[in-house]
Protein backbone atom coordinates (compact mmCIF):
# COMPACT_ATOMS: atom_id res chain seq x y z
CA UNK A 1 0.00 0.00 0.00
CA UNK A 2 1.55 3.40 -1.03
CA UNK A 3 2.16 5.96 1.69
CA UNK A 4 -0.53 8.11 -0.23
CA UNK A 5 -2.76 5.77 0.62
CA UNK A 6 -1.45 5.59 4.57
CA UNK A 7 -0.58 8.50 5.30
CA UNK A 8 -3.94 10.33 6.06
CA UNK A 9 -4.74 7.24 8.63
CA UNK A 10 -1.21 7.93 9.93
CA UNK A 11 -2.01 11.42 10.52
CA UNK A 12 -4.82 11.17 12.35
CA UNK A 13 -3.46 8.36 14.52
CA UNK A 14 -0.15 10.53 15.28
CA UNK A 15 -1.84 13.93 15.68
CA UNK A 16 -4.70 12.61 17.60
CA UNK A 17 -2.44 11.75 20.43
CA UNK A 18 -1.26 15.38 20.91
CA UNK A 19 -4.16 15.96 23.12
CA UNK A 20 -3.48 12.81 25.36
CA UNK A 21 0.42 13.67 25.78
CA UNK A 22 -0.67 17.44 26.63
CA UNK A 23 -2.42 15.91 29.52
CA UNK A 24 0.49 14.23 30.53
CA UNK A 25 2.67 17.25 30.10
CA UNK A 26 0.72 19.30 31.71
CA UNK A 27 1.39 17.90 35.07
CA UNK A 28 4.71 18.12 34.71
CA UNK A 29 5.85 21.30 33.13
CA UNK A 30 4.70 24.48 32.14
CA UNK A 31 3.43 24.87 28.53
CA UNK A 32 6.31 27.43 26.75
CA UNK A 33 8.67 25.63 28.57
CA UNK A 34 7.42 22.37 27.70
CA UNK A 35 7.51 23.72 24.10
CA UNK A 36 10.61 24.78 24.13
CA UNK A 37 12.10 21.64 24.98
CA UNK A 38 10.27 19.77 22.26
CA UNK A 39 10.93 22.57 19.45
CA UNK A 40 14.73 22.50 20.21
CA UNK A 41 14.84 18.56 20.32
CA UNK A 42 12.93 18.65 17.14
CA UNK A 43 14.94 20.93 15.43
CA UNK A 44 18.22 19.01 16.50
CA UNK A 45 16.56 15.83 15.62
CA UNK A 46 15.63 16.70 12.18
CA UNK A 47 19.17 18.20 11.67
CA UNK A 48 21.01 14.58 12.88
CA UNK A 49 17.95 13.02 10.13
CA UNK A 50 19.29 15.92 7.62
CA UNK A 51 23.07 15.10 8.01
CA UNK A 52 22.53 11.45 8.11
CA UNK A 53 20.69 11.45 4.39
CA UNK A 54 22.64 14.50 2.93
CA UNK A 55 19.46 15.93 2.11
CA UNK A 56 19.39 19.15 0.34
CA UNK A 57 19.25 22.89 2.17
CA UNK A 58 17.29 25.55 0.44
CA UNK A 59 19.23 27.30 -2.08
CA UNK A 60 18.18 30.59 -1.73
CA UNK A 61 18.20 32.56 1.70
CA UNK A 62 14.37 33.61 0.63
CA UNK A 63 13.38 30.07 1.10
CA UNK A 64 15.09 29.49 4.36
CA UNK A 65 13.79 32.43 5.68
CA UNK A 66 9.82 31.12 4.42
CA UNK A 67 10.51 28.11 6.09
CA UNK A 68 11.68 29.79 9.71
CA UNK A 69 8.67 32.14 8.71
CA UNK A 70 5.78 29.66 8.72
CA UNK A 71 7.17 27.02 11.28
CA UNK A 72 6.53 30.59 13.26
CA UNK A 73 3.01 30.35 12.72
CA UNK A 74 2.78 26.49 12.06
CA UNK A 75 3.92 25.11 15.19
CA UNK A 76 5.03 27.84 17.61
CA UNK A 77 2.43 30.45 17.70
CA UNK A 78 -0.85 27.99 17.40
CA UNK A 79 0.66 25.22 20.06
CA UNK A 80 1.31 27.91 22.30
CA UNK A 81 -1.51 29.64 21.85
CA UNK A 82 -3.58 26.92 22.47
CA UNK A 83 -1.88 25.29 25.47
CA UNK A 84 -2.27 28.69 27.37
CA UNK A 85 -6.11 29.14 26.42
CA UNK A 86 -6.51 26.14 27.67
CA UNK A 87 -4.61 26.21 31.01
CA UNK A 88 -6.61 29.64 31.05
CA UNK A 89 -9.58 28.36 31.77
CA UNK A 90 -10.70 27.82 28.20
CA UNK A 91 -12.85 24.40 28.47
CA UNK A 92 -12.13 21.34 26.68
CA UNK A 93 -15.68 21.39 24.43
CA UNK A 94 -15.38 25.34 23.73
CA UNK A 95 -11.71 24.68 22.39
CA UNK A 96 -12.68 21.56 19.98
CA UNK A 97 -15.11 23.88 18.18
CA UNK A 98 -12.58 26.33 17.80
CA UNK A 99 -10.37 23.02 16.69
CA UNK A 100 -12.65 22.41 14.39
CA UNK A 101 -13.33 26.03 12.54
CA UNK A 102 -9.71 25.49 11.24
CA UNK A 103 -10.52 23.37 8.13
CA UNK A 104 -13.46 25.69 7.25
CA UNK A 105 -11.39 28.51 7.45
CA UNK A 106 -8.53 26.68 5.33
CA UNK A 107 -11.48 26.23 2.94
CA UNK A 108 -12.77 29.96 2.66
CA UNK A 109 -9.36 31.12 2.38
CA UNK A 110 -7.62 29.17 0.26
CA UNK A 111 -9.24 30.41 -2.78
CA UNK A 112 -7.83 33.60 -1.74
CA UNK A 113 -4.38 32.55 -0.98
CA UNK A 114 -3.25 29.61 -2.94
CA UNK A 115 -6.09 30.09 -5.73
CA UNK A 116 -7.72 26.65 -4.60
CA UNK A 117 -11.02 25.92 -5.64
CA UNK A 118 -13.26 23.11 -4.07
CA UNK A 119 -16.48 21.39 -5.59
CA UNK A 120 -19.47 21.30 -4.38
CA UNK A 121 -19.06 17.90 -2.68
CA UNK A 122 -16.09 19.03 -0.76
CA UNK A 123 -17.89 22.21 0.70
CA UNK A 124 -20.61 19.86 1.74
CA UNK A 125 -18.42 17.57 3.10
CA UNK A 126 -16.51 20.66 5.56
CA UNK A 127 -20.04 21.36 6.70
CA UNK A 128 -20.86 18.23 7.56
CA UNK A 129 -17.55 17.53 9.27
CA UNK A 130 -18.71 20.81 11.13
CA UNK A 131 -21.71 19.35 12.07
CA UNK A 132 -20.61 16.15 13.32
CA UNK A 133 -17.72 17.71 15.39
CA UNK A 134 -20.57 19.79 16.82
CA UNK A 135 -22.51 17.04 17.82
CA UNK A 136 -19.82 15.34 19.32
CA UNK A 137 -18.72 17.84 22.09
CA UNK A 138 -22.50 18.89 22.89
CA UNK A 139 -23.05 17.54 25.92
CA UNK A 140 -19.74 19.13 27.27
CA UNK A 141 -20.95 22.58 25.75
CA UNK A 142 -23.97 22.44 28.47
CA UNK A 143 -21.75 21.06 31.44
CA UNK A 144 -21.46 23.32 34.53
CA UNK A 145 -17.98 23.95 33.64
CA UNK A 146 -18.27 26.06 30.31
CA UNK A 147 -21.61 27.93 31.83
CA UNK A 148 -20.02 30.45 32.56
CA UNK A 149 -16.82 32.14 29.76
CA UNK A 150 -17.02 35.64 31.11
CA UNK A 151 -13.50 35.51 32.74
CA UNK A 152 -12.38 33.59 30.05
CA UNK A 153 -12.66 36.19 26.96
CA UNK A 154 -8.61 37.14 26.57
CA UNK A 155 -8.06 33.56 26.88
CA UNK A 156 -10.66 32.72 24.16
CA UNK A 157 -9.40 35.36 21.81
CA UNK A 158 -5.72 33.40 22.14
CA UNK A 159 -7.59 30.59 21.02
CA UNK A 160 -9.23 32.20 18.23
CA UNK A 161 -5.98 33.95 17.09
CA UNK A 162 -3.90 30.32 17.60
CA UNK A 163 -6.13 28.36 14.83
CA UNK A 164 -6.02 31.29 12.93
CA UNK A 165 -2.19 31.06 12.96
CA UNK A 166 -2.12 27.59 12.17
CA UNK A 167 -4.48 27.83 8.80
CA UNK A 168 -2.36 30.86 7.69
CA UNK A 169 0.82 28.47 8.33
CA UNK A 170 -0.49 25.74 6.60
CA UNK A 171 -1.75 28.01 2.88
CA UNK A 172 1.76 29.73 3.67
CA UNK A 173 3.48 26.51 3.74
CA UNK A 174 1.33 25.30 0.36
CA UNK A 175 1.95 28.38 -1.57
CA UNK A 176 5.68 29.29 -0.76
CA UNK A 177 7.57 26.12 0.08
CA UNK A 178 6.14 23.44 -2.41
CA UNK A 179 9.78 22.55 -3.55
CA UNK A 180 12.65 21.42 -1.56
CA UNK A 181 13.42 18.93 0.80
CA UNK A 182 10.77 18.39 3.53
CA UNK A 183 13.44 17.28 5.99
CA UNK A 184 15.17 20.28 6.09
CA UNK A 185 12.40 22.50 5.39
CA UNK A 186 10.80 21.03 8.66
CA UNK A 187 14.18 21.89 10.60
CA UNK A 188 13.85 25.65 10.21
CA UNK A 189 10.17 25.45 10.77
CA UNK A 190 11.27 24.28 14.48
CA UNK A 191 14.06 26.90 14.67
CA UNK A 192 10.88 29.96 13.96
CA UNK A 193 8.92 28.05 16.57
CA UNK A 194 11.57 28.24 19.15
CA UNK A 195 12.39 31.31 18.28
CA UNK A 196 8.30 32.61 19.56
CA UNK A 197 8.55 29.82 22.79
CA UNK A 198 11.74 30.39 24.29
CA UNK A 199 11.18 34.41 24.84
CA UNK A 200 7.82 33.65 25.99
CA UNK A 201 8.81 30.90 28.76
CA UNK A 202 11.99 33.33 29.54
CA UNK A 203 9.58 35.72 30.53
CA UNK A 204 6.39 34.78 31.81
CA UNK A 205 7.50 31.21 33.31
CA UNK A 206 9.78 29.88 35.67
CA UNK A 207 10.59 27.20 33.24
CA UNK A 208 9.33 24.51 35.62
CA UNK A 209 10.17 20.97 34.22
CA UNK A 210 10.07 18.48 37.36
CA UNK A 211 11.99 15.61 35.18
CA UNK A 212 9.75 12.49 36.25
CA UNK A 213 9.53 9.26 33.64
CA UNK A 214 6.27 10.53 32.60
CA UNK A 215 7.45 14.10 31.69
CA UNK A 216 9.96 12.68 29.51
CA UNK A 217 7.75 9.89 28.20
CA UNK A 218 5.46 12.91 26.93
CA UNK A 219 8.95 14.94 25.66
CA UNK A 220 9.59 11.94 23.29
CA UNK A 221 6.21 10.91 22.24
CA UNK A 222 6.38 14.61 21.39
CA UNK A 223 9.36 14.95 19.52
CA UNK A 224 9.31 11.40 17.77
CA UNK A 225 6.17 10.54 17.27
CA UNK A 226 4.64 13.92 16.95
CA UNK A 227 6.98 17.21 15.74
CA UNK A 228 8.98 13.86 13.22
CA UNK A 229 5.87 11.49 12.76
CA UNK A 230 2.33 13.63 12.91
CA UNK A 231 4.09 17.07 11.43
CA UNK A 232 6.27 15.18 8.49
CA UNK A 233 3.07 13.59 7.67
CA UNK A 234 1.24 17.07 7.55
CA UNK A 235 3.44 18.60 5.69
CA UNK A 236 3.77 15.33 3.08
CA UNK A 237 -0.40 16.13 2.61
CA UNK A 238 -0.20 19.17 2.22
CA UNK A 239 2.43 19.33 -0.41
CA UNK A 240 0.75 16.00 -2.44
CA UNK A 241 -2.82 17.33 -2.47
CA UNK A 242 -5.51 20.09 -1.74
CA UNK A 243 -4.76 21.96 1.51
CA UNK A 244 -8.05 21.90 2.24
CA UNK A 245 -8.36 18.13 2.20
CA UNK A 246 -5.06 18.33 4.36
CA UNK A 247 -6.95 20.45 6.98
CA UNK A 248 -10.43 18.63 6.67
CA UNK A 249 -8.63 15.35 8.68
CA UNK A 250 -8.29 17.90 12.04
CA UNK A 251 -12.56 16.41 12.35
CA UNK A 252 -10.90 13.39 13.00
CA UNK A 253 -9.08 14.35 15.83
CA UNK A 254 -11.94 15.30 18.88
CA UNK A 255 -13.60 11.66 17.76
CA UNK A 256 -9.91 10.04 17.90
CA UNK A 257 -8.63 11.34 21.06
CA UNK A 258 -11.93 10.70 22.75
CA UNK A 259 -11.49 6.90 21.75
CA UNK A 260 -7.91 7.22 22.70
CA UNK A 261 -8.79 8.58 26.50
CA UNK A 262 -11.53 5.70 26.50
CA UNK A 263 -8.89 3.17 26.57
CA UNK A 264 -5.96 5.14 27.89
CA UNK A 265 -8.18 6.48 31.01
CA UNK A 266 -11.56 5.06 31.06
CA UNK A 267 -13.88 7.79 29.96
CA UNK A 268 -17.16 6.84 28.76
CA UNK A 269 -17.91 6.98 25.05
CA UNK A 270 -21.24 9.35 24.64
CA UNK A 271 -24.20 8.23 22.38
CA UNK A 272 -23.74 11.95 20.79
CA UNK A 273 -19.66 11.46 20.51
CA UNK A 274 -20.52 8.27 18.57
CA UNK A 275 -23.39 9.56 16.47
CA UNK A 276 -20.97 12.82 16.03
CA UNK A 277 -17.98 10.44 15.03
CA UNK A 278 -19.86 9.07 11.99
CA UNK A 279 -21.30 12.42 10.38
CA UNK A 280 -17.77 13.17 10.39
CA UNK A 281 -16.18 10.73 9.16
CA UNK A 282 -18.46 11.13 6.12
CA UNK A 283 -17.99 14.38 5.82
CA UNK A 284 -14.13 13.60 5.89
CA UNK A 285 -14.78 11.39 2.93
CA UNK A 286 -16.76 13.54 0.95
CA UNK A 287 -14.04 16.05 1.40
CA UNK A 288 -11.22 13.82 0.52
CA UNK A 289 -13.06 11.67 -2.20
CA UNK A 290 -10.76 11.49 -5.75
CA UNK A 291 -12.92 12.94 -8.13
CA UNK A 292 -12.08 13.13 -12.06
CA UNK A 293 -10.63 16.50 -12.47
CA UNK A 294 -7.87 17.75 -14.72
CA UNK A 295 -4.40 18.17 -13.61
CA UNK A 296 -1.43 19.84 -14.65
CA UNK A 297 1.72 18.03 -16.14
CA UNK A 298 4.96 17.39 -13.80
CA UNK A 299 7.31 18.68 -14.34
Amino acid sequence: MSLDRLAPALFVLLWSTGWVVAKYAALHSEPFTFLSIRYGLSALAFLALCLVARAQWPKSRATALRAVYSGFFLHGFYLAGLWWAIANGVPAGISGIIAALQPLMTAMAAPFLVGERLQQTQKFGLGLGFIGIAIAISPKLFDSATADLTHAALPLAINLIAMGSVTYGTLYQKKHLQSGDLRTIATLQYIGALILTLPLSLIFEHQYFDGTARAYGALVWSVFGLSMGGVGLLLYLIRRGQVSRAASLIYLMPPAVALEAFIAFGEPLTLPLILGTVVVVTGVYLTNRRTVERRPAEA
